[in-house]
Order: structure tokens, then sequence, then C-alpha cells
């Protein structure tokens, strides 16, 4: 694993600490600059950050706080609360 990945692993996780602690202006810079890192050393975020954050505000997504989860014909709908949806498909 190379430094890059390490930072946004790190990021990711400061980023889950400040939404937990409600503090969602830092969280959003947070994730705003492990995307920023990714993007420069061509790198994929892992899986969970990319399910837990918000593709159109950079949120960190606290389920029942700042997102809506439902289930819906074999995928699971996520809206923020900024109106973006995203969807996952599940078996």
């Amino acid at each position: 694993m190379g430094i890059a990945a390490e930072r946004i692993d790190r990021l990711a996780a400061l980023a889950r600490a400040a939404a937990a602690e409600g503090n969602d202006d830092r969280s959003r810079e947070y994730v705003r600059l492990a995307r920023r890192i990714a993007e420069r050393n061509r790198l994929s975020l892992p899986e969970t950050f990319r399910r837990f954050t918000c593709e159109a505000c950079d949120v960190y997504r606290r389920p029942g706080r700042n997102t809506r989860v439902r289930l819906a014909d074999g995928h699971v709908v996520v809206r923020c609360d900024c109106g973006a949806t995203a969807r996952y498909p599940y078996d």
C-alpha cells in the first residue's frame, strides 16, 4: 500500500469520526481532500468510502441522520439531504 492509499484510509477514518461528532463541515473537507488525492494519484477510493459519501455534496453519510435508506426491487436506495440519490444492487 502506497503513501497515497494510506492517507486516503486515514482521511476516511477522520471523516467518519468528525461526522460522528456532528462536525459535518470538517468531515466534508476530509472527503474532498481524499477524493483529490485519489484523482491526483489515479487511485480508486475504497468501496466503503464510496458508499458512505455523497457524490454531489461530499458529506459523509450517516443513515438516519443525514440520509434516508430504503430497499426497493433488488437495490438499496440512498437519498442524501441535498437531494442526490444513489442506488446499489443487492442479491
